[in-house]
């Protein structure tokens, strides 16, 4: 592999409080969507473990597996029957042991997605906790007595009605549901239920993963008194329903328990409404949990373009500068409830899908955080953009689609809308070749694969130094062999350029300078200061070893050392 200019080695540095999982690359793998073994339509463990030496040739140091737990798939797994077993669809817990083995042997390490907000409201607790008011199991969810009239509205991410709360005719009672009905809240306020749950994480973590993603977590602790949720809620839902009264005091238990016994990564998916909020959770002296996967850097509507480049800017500022003495961040712009990456902050069309893909890359590389990154879009895949509601799978569409129905809503322009924005783009089969349904099943997908994959997929893309799998593999390098990259100081530059992100990384004297075009045209940029001499470690159009102007072509990026 080939580096426009080679590492220098003063740039190779030993730093204080080191940590694998900041120095980490994490891969997020959708096991439904990445490769199936049997034929029967869905991704596998077997077909995970098929693939383990691809993954490891990507550099990376982790993957991040969704749910693989028993599951009744209302939300794709993120609605848990059994934390103990494997979805049948998935395979067994032989096989489970066989990918984590053969995982270790490559020195890749294993991040499991632990969704205990809620459970499934298959799961035996919840059968037992609805059976009768005086069961041991009643206190493991929330319940409102109907005799006491409706309770205090609560709004769903996912009800067709947006209503947190169920009626339940077996005991004349109402339970709460943050996401579907299918997924009851667990009560984490009964002690009893919080040390279930951290037997579950030790039945886990005694097998040798190697950490959690703790999903939805914010929303666990909740004011049992119920207050009325004031006006104008809905336009910052997390304020009311995240970080909830005894939620530190959770975390703080847990981390006593359970992870101060092992040596693992946990992530806080969610992290409250603020830089000040998302620090609570992962600061060292509070021993809670470790990174802080914050959500203001997707949650932007259609296109980053349309959100405007200067307010983005903003945002990776102000969390990097409360993180910036203490804390740790994710650094991520794609993932399974999000829509392609390029098709959201680059340029999907064949023009500027490979060039752009790689400056997103490159801008994920290259923040302080720990990269997560997501399955697919090391190849460049792109947005599916259903034409029917019948393509979609999710029960977040396909509920909103209902509710709009129910109303006479536009149905049409919902549609057209989830184009762009549906998270079902980021979940269709990984492309691998040009086969039958891109080398995902030999079988019929859950989920359609994208037409395009004769000409976006990794076998060619693997034949071509210059594809963008190839460009990833790089830049991968170069984060593991400049600690500028990973635990240097951040400092935007040109802030208010509505077309290029440019900052530098800095760390012990050795300076690092990222210059980032997310447009299609040609774009300049203003340093403040000249640039004396420097090398070009790496850039997307692969062609320049010195900076010879101040701008950049379309979508260029640009990695350089400079004294």
């Amino acid at each position: 592999m080939t580096i426009n200019a080679q590492i220098d080695k003063n740039l190779i540095i030993p730093v204080k409080d080191a940590k694998w999982w900041k120095e980490a690359v994490v891969y997020q793998i959708y096991p439904r969507s990445f490769k199936d073994s049997d034929g029967d339509g869905v991704g596998d463990l077997k077909g995970i473990i098929s693939k383990l030496d691809y993954i490891k040739s990507l550099g990376i140091d982790a993957v991040w597996l969704n749910p693989i737990y028993t599951s009744p798939n209302d939300d794709n797994g993120y609605d848990i029957s059994n934390y103990r077993e494997i979805m049948k669809d998935f395979g067994t817990m032989e096989d489970f042991d066989v990918l984590l083995k053969e995982m270790h042997k490559r020195k890749i390490k294993l991040i499991m997605d632990l969704v205990v907000n809620h459970s499934s409201d298959e799961h035996d607790w919840f059968k037992q906790s609805r059976s009768s008011r005086d069961n041991p199991y009643r206190d493991y969810y929330h319940w409102w007595p109907a005799e006491k009239g409706k309770p205090p509205y609560r709004w769903s991410f996912f009800d067709v009605n947006s209503e947190a709360w169920k009626y339940d005719a077996k005991t004349d009672s109402y339970y709460l549901h943050y996401f579907s009905q299918k997924q009851p809240d667990l009560n984490w306020e009964n002690p009893k239920l919080r040390e279930e749950v951290y037997d579950i994480m030790r039945f886990w973590l005694d097998k040798g993963i190697d950490g959690f993603r703790m999903d939805a977590f914010q929303f666990a602790s909740k004011d049992t008194t119920w207050p009325e949720l004031p006006k104008g809620y809905e336009k910052d839902i997390i304020k009311y329903y995240g970080v909830g009264p005894h939620l530190h005091e959770y975390l703080q238990e847990m981390n006593k328990k359970v992870f101060s016994k092992y040596d693992i990564m946990t992530v806080a998916e969610g992290a409250g409404s603020s830089p000040a909020d998302a620090l609570q959770f992962v600061d060292p002296d509070r021993k809670e949990l470790d990174i802080a996967y914050h959500f203001e850097s997707v949650d932007i509507g259609k296109h980053v373009l349309d959100f405007g480049l200067v307010k983005y800017k903003k945002i990776f500022s102000r969390y990097d500068n409360a993180f910036k003495d203490k804390g740790w961040l994710a650094i991520f712009l794609a993932n399974h409830d999000q829509p392609r990456m390029v098709s959201k902050f680059g340029n999907d069309t064949p023009k500027f899908r490979e060039i752009s893909s790689k400056m997103l890359s490159t801008f994920i590389l290259t923040m302080r955080g720990t990269p997560f990154y997501y399955n697919g879009d090391e190849l460049g895949m792109v947005n599916i953009r259903f034409d029917s509601i019948e393509d979609y799978q999710d029960v977040d569409t396909r509920n909103k689609y209902i509710g709009l129905k129910n109303k006479n809503g536009d149905l049409e322009g919902f549609l057209e809308g989830q184009k762009q924005t549906s998270r079902e783009n980021g979940r269709t089969p990984f492309q691998w070749n040009t086969t039958k349904n891109a080398g995902f099943t030999s079988g019929t997908p859950w989920l359609k694969v994208n037409q395009n994959f004769k000409t976006v997929n990794a076998e060619e893309q693997e034949k071509d130094p210059k594809s963008v799998l190839n460009y990833f593999r790089k830049l991968v390098q170069v984060r593991k062999e400049i600690p500028a990259l990973i635990y240097g100081k951040y400092t935007l530059l040109d802030e208010n350029n509505s077309a290029v992100y440019a900052y530098t990384r800095e760390l012990n004297n050795k300076k690092i300078l990222v210059l980032l075009n997310f447009t299609n045209k040609k774009a300049t940029y203003n340093l403040n200061f000249k640039l004396g001499k420097h090398e070009v470690i790496l850039d997307n159009y692969e062609d320049c070893n010195k900076v010879k102007s101040n701008s950049l072509r379309p979508y260029e990026a640009m990695i350089i050392h400079f004294d």
